[in-house]
C-alpha cells in the first residue's frame, strides 16, 4: 500500500549563513531578523486558514517594536510571541539559550487534563502489571487496557501484547497525554487490525508562496494487515494532550469500523514541521503540509472522539477513572 514518507530537514543540523536559507548579506540586526522570520512564515506556513490568523496583521503590529539596538532576550520574546499567535505546537524559535512554545497547545494540555496517573497506576495498572517495549498492559474486568504513553516508544509488539490475553473481550487503548513522537509506530499498531487498504487520509505540501499554494494530495492508505490480525473491538482514550502523532493515530482510527474514540477532542498538530535559519544564528520551525480526511476535513485543530467523556474528579475520589470505565462497558456490552 502507498504510504506517504515526508523528509523533515532537521532544524539543528542548519548552520551559519548559508545561501540558501539566508538573505545574501546575512544581515544580523533585529529587524532584519524579523523581516526574514515573518517572510519565511508568510511563504511557507500551510495552516493560516485553519488557524484563521491575519498574518499581515501580525506584522502591522509586531513592525514597529523591532528596532536596531533591540537586546536578543526582547528579540526572542517578541519574535516567540508573533509565533505564538499561530497556535501551533509545531511552531518554535530557538535560540542557544531558550525555545519558544505555543502557549495555547501548552495550557489546553493543562487545563483539560483527562487522565490521574496514581489512580491509572494503583486500580487500573497495579503492582502486577506487564511492561512489553513502550506498552505496559494488564487485564481489567475481561478487557485488555494498555497504557501507550508516547510514540516515542516501540508499538512494535503490539499483537503480541494482545494475544498475551486470550478470552480477552475488548481492547482499551490509552493514548492521553501522549504527546506524539515516532510516527512509524502508528503504522505498527495498526498492521495488528483488519483493513482493506482504504484511504486514511491526504497529506499536501506546502509547494509556493501564497497562502493556498499546496501540491497535489498525497493519499495514505490502511497498511496490510498481518496474517492474523486482531478481532477485538477497541476503545481508543484521547484527550487535548494527545498530539501530533497521536492525532495521526486518531484520524487514521476513524477509518476502521473496529475503533471507537473516547474523551475529549485531541490537540491536534496534523501539520508535518521543517525548519531553517535565521540571519542571526537562531532557527525557527513551523508546519509546511496539511492533512485533509477521506472527506477533505481539516482536524489540526484536534480530532473529535466518537464518545465525548470527562474525566469526573468525583470518580477519582472514589478511586475510578470513569473514562476507562465507560470503555470497559461499552467494549463488554458489544456482546
Amino acid at each position: 500500500m502507498k504510504r506517504l514518507l515526508i523528509l523533515i530537514i532537521p532544524i539543528l543540523a542548519l548552520a551559519g549563513c548559508e545561501r540558501a536559507l539566508m538573505p545574501d548579506d546575512c544581515n544580523a540586526s533585529p529587524q532584519a531578523t524579523f523581516e526574514y522570520l515573518w517572510q519565511q512564515v508568510d511563504r511557507q506556513y500551510a495552516l493560516f486558514d485553519v488557524k484563521h490568523v491575519d498574518w499581515q496583521r501580525v506584522y502591522d503590529t509586531t513592525a514597529p517594536k523591532i528596532y536596531n539596538g533591540l537586546g536578543n532576550a526582547e528579540l526572542f520574546a517578541l519574535l516567540g510571541d508573533m509565533l505564538n499567535t499561530l497556535d501551533d505546537g509545531h511552531v518554535n524559535l530557538i535560540s542557544d539559550d531558550d525555545i519558544s512554545r505555543s502557549e495555547e497547545v501548552f495550557l489546553q494540555m493543562y487545563q483539560r487534563y483527562s487522565i490521574d496517573i496514581p489512580t491509572l497506576q494503583l486500580y487500573y495498572l497495579g503492582p502486577d502489571a506487564h511492561t512489553t517495549g513502550g506498552l505496559v498492559h494488564n487485564l481489567v474486568d475481561s478487557i485488555i487496557y494498555i497504557r501507550y504513553s508516547s510514540f516515542s516508544n516501540d508499538a512494535g509488539q503490539f499483537a503480541k501484547v494482545v494475544r498475551r490475553y486470550p478470552g480477552a473481550k475488548g481492547i482499551v487503548l490509552d493514548l492521553r497525554q501522549n504527546g506524539g513522537g515516532n510516527i512509524d509506530n502508528i503504522w505498527k499498531i495498526l498492521k495488528c487490525y483488519p483493513s482493506h487498504g482504504q484511504l486514511l487520509y491526504n497529506t499536501q505540501i506546502k509547494s509556493g508562496p501564497a497562502h493556498n499554494d499546496f501540491g497535489a494530495p498525497q493519499p495514505v492508505y490502511a497498511p496490510k494487515p498481518i496474517e492474523h490480525p486482531i478481532a477485538l473491538p477497541t476503545a481508543v482514550l484521547i484527550d487535548r494532550g494527545a498530539y501530533s502523532a497521536t492525532s495521526f493515530f486518531a484520524l487514521c482510527a476513524r477509518q476502521y469500523p473496529c475503533f471507537t474514540l473516547i474523551g475529549d477532542t485531541t490537540g491536534g498538530g496534523l501539520g508535518l514541521p521543517n525548519g531553517g535559519g535565521l540571519p542571526n544564528g537562531w532557527y525557527y520551525r513551523l508546519s509546511v503540509t496539511r492533512t485533509l480526511d477521506p472527506a477533505g476535513s481539516n482536524y489540526e485543530n484536534g480530532v473529535p472522539p466518537h464518545i465525548v467523556t470527562a474525566l469526573s474528579p468525583a470518580a477519582i475520589a472514589q478511586h475510578h477513572d470513569n473514562i476507562i470505565d465507560t470503555a470497559i462497558a461499552i467494549l463488554k456490552n458489544l456482546d
